[in-house]
């Protein structure tokens, strides 16, 4: 999988269209599938927005090029070596969606999806090859941000998931591996956890919603930008690390646990989201929030590039 040269992603929405770009300045040829024609400037500009983020990140390949647009799988130019799925969060769509990419492509081509929480063992039910499906979900954007979740399916072939890794790997991708399957796989499971305790949190009107958000850029994001949550606990123990940390302050952290909540998204709640959210962006478009996200995450992968322990 690391020669891959061939790439289609069956999707041209911001994911996909996402994955396009990077998978292009990679050097690879690449194609989108999609029938809505105004996929084509959605690609255009992803691709010029994506470009100079991918020189700095030193994954732009001298003359590269962009990748293109064709409307069915019966339209696509090769046999791809990989199909990245990117389609609607919706698991009807995606098995139609499949069917007719199955019969365009050769039995071995990889399919990996994008799903940000469906499980791969049940998008194989109806696939005439299920051994080829595997999860690759991404972070978005995915030309920025550096991880992508792996996860094999009930009915996923042995080597499969070391192909893709491998691939992705090659990329300059942080491959996370989900051992077992679970709604979320990994990252969005995480952080949903936080962000339902962050609407339980304003719902209630224990802080407003900038607040919250400010509690984790400059409170947790800082420092989860170096070390991961139980690492944090481990050094709060000091020298004898997360031993003395779980005697000294487990059962708070139970009694923190036993007070967390699970909120209703009724309209009382979305209304002190959305009002928060305003206050929050102050005047800001979410392109322009996106565009300094991208900034400012650039300068941060530089500098933890730098400073990271090989030995980590």
């Amino acid at each position: 999988m690391t020669a891959t040269r061939h790439i289609a992603i069956l999707g041209g929405g911001t994911i996909g269209c996402g994955w396009a770009v990077m998978f292009a300045a990679a050097g690879h040829r690449t194609v989108v599938i999609d029938p809505d024609p105004a996929v084509a400037g959605r690609l255009a500009e992803t691709w010029a927005i994506a470009v100079p983020v991918l020189d700095r990140l030193g994954r732009h390949t001298a003359g590269a090029a962009a990748p293109t647009l064709v409307a069915t799988c019966a339209d696509l130019p090769f046999a791809p070596d990989l199909v990245q799925e990117a389609l609607p969060e919706r698991m009807a769509l995606k098995r139609v969606a499949l069917a007719d990419l199955e019969a365009a492509i050769p039995a071995d081509t990889i399919i990996a999806t994008s799903s940000s929480g469906l499980s791969v063992s049940d998008l194989q039910q109806e696939m005439v090859h299920p051994e080829r499906m595997v999860l690759g979900h991404p972070c978005n954007p995915p030309y920025l941000m550096p991880t992508v979740e792996i996860c094999a399916g009930d009915r996923t072939g042995p080597d499969v998931l070391g192909k893709v890794a491998a691939f992705y790997d090659s990329l300059g991708k942080v491959v996370l591996t989900v051992r077992r399957e679970a709604p979320g796989h990994l990252v969005n499971r995480l952080q949903a956890a936080l962000w339902r305790e962050a609407v339980h949190i304003a719902s209630e009107g224990i802080a407003s919603v900038q607040d919250v958000e400010r509690a984790v850029t400059d409170g947790l994001g800082a420092r989860w930008a170096v070390v991961g949550p139980t690492t944090i606990f481990h050094l709060a123990g000091g020298p004898a690390g997360l031993p003395k940390f779980l005697d000294d302050l487990g059962d708070d952290v139970e009694r923190w646990w036993a007070s967390l909540s699970t909120p209703s998204l009724n309209d009382r709640t979305r209304a002190i989201l959305i009002e928060g959210m305003a206050a929050v962006a102050a005047g800001r478009s979410p392109a322009d929030i996106g565009a300094e996200r991208d900034r400012v995450m650039l300068d941060l992968l530089d500098c933890l590039r730098t400073n990271k322990d090989p030995n980590s």
